[in-house]
């Protein structure tokens, strides 16, 4: 990696041989981690995360099955079949792909997995513990930010941290993950953007985290001279994968910054196994 970019790959690696030694304890006490992934149709997307995480699955030994119901299905009988994997003891974990179809409260069906099995941190009473500052399940791609900014050993105690995007799974919980820290936390969104002071807030961050799914939403040359940039976005321009900065300007400015891809991503997928592991242990002692 070049000097100031921030290696995903190699904080994902860090945390995968943790979980190796960690899975092997949990086989020795008879504890057998198993994902259900619950999908609706064939969505490509949808499938395209499913297939990655059976893989990663795979390559540790965790049992990763798939649900694929109809996409006419309503929102009682989706509710019903989680319910069935919240009572199996043979499934340790579960996780909704998007989109759900139209008329289903996402909300009512994350509410409705298992809180022990819950290993996107989606429950409410997950979430509601990251208030705490004691999250057991939280959102992978909010903790991947956390452990991102944690591997750089920058201080966020007293620092300008500006969020943009207020998303249920990134920006509400990463601002409160960081606010932990006592950074001084600042939530921006299409209100601020439309009041046109997004400029103003992105220009005064020492940590600026992006996660809006738009490309180049942030130019690269609103970016403070030294900030730590983590761009948690990842879209599709043409035939290549871009996030939410303006890199090549931004990585100018930027005293550290996560490409895309090989930033937050690999390391997502290392906090979903770790969720993971840890929802087996969790019904085990329960």
């Amino acid at each position: 990696m070049e000097q100031n970019l921030i290696d995903g790959k190699a904080i994902a690696e860090k945390i995968k041989k943790e979980l190796v030694k960690e899975l092997a304890d949990l086989k020795k006490m008879g504890i057998k981690p198993k994902l259900v992934s619950v999908q609706l149709g064939e969505n490509f997307s949808a499938s395209v995360y499913a297939k990655q995480q059976k893989k990663n699955c795979e390559r540790f030994g965790i049992t990763y099955e798939q649900k694929i119901f109809d996409t006419d299905i309503r929102e009682a009988s989706l509710l019903a079949e989680i319910g069935k994997l919240n009572l199996d003891n043979t499934v340790t974990g579960i996780i909704l792909q998007l989109p759900l179809s139209e008329g289903i409260d996402l909300r009512m069906v994350r509410a409705g997995i298992a809180i022990g099995k819950d290993v996107e941190g989606v429950n409410p009473f997950n979430m509601g513990w990251i208030i705490y500052g004691r999250p057991f399940l939280a959102s992978c791609t909010a903790l991947a930010v956390k452990e991102i900014i944690e591997s750089t050993d920058v201080s966020l105690y007293g620092k300008e941290v500006v969020v943009v995007g207020h998303s249920d799974l990134v920006g509400k919980p990463v601002a409160l993950l960081l606010l932990d820290k006592l950074a001084t936390v600042s939530i921006c969104h299409i209100g601020t953007s439309e009041a046109g002071n997004l400029q103003d807030y992105v220009r005064k961050a020492d940590v600026l985290v992006v996660a809006v799914g738009k490309p180049g939403v942030i130019p690269g040359d609103w970016i403070k001279e030294g900030a730590v940039v983590v761009d948690v976005g990842i879209n599709r321009v043409g035939d290549k994968i871009t996030g939410d900065v303006e890199f090549e300007k931004a990585r100018l400015k930027a005293s550290l910054i996560t490409p895309v891809p090989g930033g937050v991503g690999p390391v997502t997928t290392a906090i979903l196994l770790r969720n993971v592991l840890k929802a087996a242990k969790w019904m085990k002692k329960s």
